[in-house]
């Protein structure tokens, strides 16, 4: 009653109800951006200058380290999941799609690693 046909059924066709969670995830990490840009331009305007100093001793507070990591990472949240639904969709040899979304995830692995350590030696005062 209401599942399909019986062969449909029998298949396993239909819905796999995960598609939801992907859309949602993809709006909510579209949604941080918008605040995380914000915060940043915001910032950037209430600041007194733009020198070095200044802008490091900015984000060197713990509330702005913290937004700024969010700021650095889900950025890349958000094109990896943009980006897998692309590769999903448009590679159609297992291997290769395989191939592709290995290499995306190291890519935005590695741009979100290397985002979060720049904040981080802002933050324990690292050498410039």
């Amino acid at each position: 009653m209401g599942n399909g046909t019986s062969i449909g059924r029998v298949r396993g066709l239909g819905s796999a109800h995960e598609g939801v969670h992907h859309w949602l995830l993809q709006r909510f990490t579209a949604i941080g951006n918008l605040i995380l840009v914000l915060w940043l331009v915001g910032s950037i305007l209430l600041l007194p200058d733009l020198s070095y100093a200044t802008v490091t001793g900015y984000l060197s507070h713990p509330l702005a380290a913290t937004a700024m990591a969010l700021l650095t990472v889900n950025p890349f949240w958000h094109a990896r999941l943009g980006l897998q639904v692309m590769i999903e969709d448009y590679v159609h040899t297992p291997g290769n799609k395989f191939a592709a979304i290995a290499l995306l995830n190291v890519a935005t692995i590695g741009g979100a690693a290397f985002g979060l350590f720049c904040v981080a030696r802002i933050v324990f005062g690292g050498a410039a």
